[in-house]
């Protein structure tokens, strides 16, 4: 029985390797590509989380985690962070978009505004 060397072993090539690597490739061109629309879609699912969010928190008086429930069908992305004693509720869309929506007296909540 012949056994095999450790440098034959090293000189298989790695299909699994070149596999995530061209799976990379793809996502980040797929990504290039439509980074557009994705960055719209991260923004305005951002706002209108924040918004929505802020308005159940501090006018209608409910938790935050019962405010998540009323996120839109496709928003499962967008992650929610109240702050109480600025009074005010962040939504993240990650590496793509932020926004925050600040309780003000007379107004109700209003969205902080925008830094491109």
């Amino acid at each position: 029985m012949a056994k095999s060397s450790p440098s034959s072993s090293a000189r298989r090539p790695r299909y699994g390797l070149w596999l995530l690597a061209l799976i990379a490739f793809v996502a980040g061109g797929a990504a290039w590509a439509f980074r557009e629309p994705i960055n719209g879609y991260g923004s305005i699912a951002s706002a209108y989380s924040a918004r929505v969010a802020c308005s159940c928190r501090f006018v209608a008086g409910r938790s935050l985690e019962d405010c998540a429930k009323d996120k839109l069908p496709g928003m499962e992305a967008v992650t929610l962070v109240d702050d109480s004693q600025a009074r005010s509720v962040t939504a993240r869309f990650p590496l793509v978009a932020e926004a925050t929506a600040t309780y003000r007296e007379g107004y109700g909540c209003v969205l902080e505004p925008w830094e491109e």
